[in-house]
């Protein structure tokens, strides 16, 4: 193949994969906008928007690595389209549903769909760039900028929806999207597959299931019900127990669905804790600054959501330069880089009070997507980098179901710093930021003494 048909297949592979991931990132946040009108037409409580919105949540992070693990034993791009189809079905359903129970089943389902996508698009990038690591770095930039992208359009794309047609739209909307998307993953080759033995690691499967099952749902119920709860308690109280069970048993068995030899491979074990640390304060942060702007300032959904793109404006470009940085530097400069810049971001939130104006937090907006933006792709790069390409879903599942569960907690842990009132929102808001800095200078720690200077590996 010459160089110019070389490019253009790199570019097909990393368009299929960024429409997925787009795709999931997309419907993280369109649903949010729609939780009144959904309340009002299917006579739903609280209790029944919740899982709405973490039904998804909760298959989406609980499955992330046993999808990672079957696109690498039965070819990415099989299940990556498996996935969209899934989710193009699940999301008719939803638009269909008659009632809060059918709603929360097909959102159940879009989960199960995005957590085969997102892994198997990582796995689709990897395989396509193996041996050139300056053009995997660009590819997966690419690829975070589409999520960053996505995030940022949700909110506005929901509630434009909403003026125009009912809350069903947001889940049709969805259809034309995947057909799109399976369409130009049909256009890309099948990725190498595992060797495949015969053996299938199905007690490493459940007890990663129950693990992450049990911490997520502890996280996600630890706000509304409060961490003393039975089922809060018993949701731990099976993460404890499954989560070292998993470890001793991936530890002895002969085809482990996680080999734990990729937590001993250059740069992974620090790439995938300075993920933890980024997705925690991130998503944490974000939570009370809708609190703050909803019920301190007193915006609507949508005014929150056109109130966060400077926020998410300036991902597109930071990320596709950080791929761009990687593939000439290394991970570790952008990385630490991103740690420190997210700190101070955060760290301006302390200026803000009761009574200050919008502009007050733009600076603080300007930082935290260059921060992201910088060390997210960096990170990203170095987890494909440090593992075979045949393991490039499994060590992106690892990644992104820690992130996924490190985002749940975050919203827990910074939420329950805050209150009712105007006042201890603030309160909350100020000590999240000072715990997010503190975090942020470990993470910039960690990639500065365990990645190498230009290589992206450690030390």
């Amino acid at each position: 193949m010459d160089q110019h048909a070389f490019h253009r297949a790199i570019a097909r592979v990393t368009t299929a994969a960024s429409f997925g991931f787009a795709l999931v990132q997309l419907d993280v946040t369109i649903v949010n906008v729609a939780l009144p009108r959904i309340a009002n037409d299917l006579h739903a409580g609280v209790a029944g928007l919740q899982w709405v919105v973490d039904a998804y949540a909760l298959a989406f992070a609980v499955l992330l690595l046993s999808m990672g693990y079957l696109g690498d034993r039965l070819g990415a791009r099989r299940v990556y389209l498996g996935g969209m189809l899934l989710f193009a079905l699940a999301s008719i359903f939803c638009g269909c549903s008659a009632n809060a129970v059918m709603l929360i089943v097909g959102r159940t389902l879009q989960g199960v769909g995005a957590a085969a996508m997102l892994p198997c698009s990582l796995a689709l990038l990897s395989h396509a760039t193996a041996h050139e690591h300056a053009l995997r770095a660009r590819a997966v930039g690419w690829w975070t900028a589409a999520g960053a992208i996505a995030i940022a359009a949700g909110p506005i794309v929901g509630g434009l929806l909403m003026s125009v047609t009912s809350w069903r739209s947001i889940f049709f909307v969805n259809v034309p999207v995947c057909a799109v998307g399976a369409w130009l993953t049909l256009r890309v080759p099948e990725t190498e597959r595992k060797v495949r033995d015969g053996r299938f690691d199905v007690w490493g499967q459940l007890l990663a299931i129950l693990a992450l099952t049990g911490l997520t749902m502890a996280v996600i119920e630890a706000k509304p019900l409060g961490w003393t709860h039975p089922l809060v308690i018993g949701c731990a109280a099976m993460a404890v127990v499954t989560a070292p069970l998993f470890v001793w048993m991936e530890s002895r068995s002969a085809a482990p669905m996680l080999p734990l030899k990729f937590f001993r491979a250059p740069g992974f074990s620090v790439a995938v804790m300075y993920g933890v640390i980024v997705n925690l304060t991130y998503y944490g942060i974000v939570f009370l600054l809708s609190l703050y702007l909803q019920r301190v300032h007193g915006y609507s959904a949508l005014r929150t959501g056109l109130a966060y793109l400077p926020l998410t404006a300036t991902f597109f470009g930071v990320n596709v330069f950080s791929g761009w940085l990687v593939g000439r530097i290394g991970a570790r400069l952008p990385m630490v880089l991103g740690a420190l810049i997210d700190g101070i971001g955060f760290g301006l939130f302390l200026l803000l009070g009761a009574n200050s104006p919008y502009l007050l937090m733009l600076p603080a907006f300007a930082l935290l997507p260059c921060g992201m933006g910088l060390g997210v792709p960096a990170m990203t790069t170095t987890v494909l980098s440090a593992v075979e390409k045949h393991a490039a879903g499994t060590a992106s599942g690892v990644l992104n179901a820690a992130r996924q569960a490190a985002g749940a907690m975050g919203v827990a842990l910074f939420g329950s710093l805050a209150g009712d009132s105007n006042e201890l929102v603030v309160r909350g808001l100020h000590r999240s930021a000072w715990i997010a800095m503190g975090m942020l200078l470990i993470a910039a720690v960690l990639a500065f003494r365990g990645m190498a200077a230009r290589t992206g590996t450690s030390r």
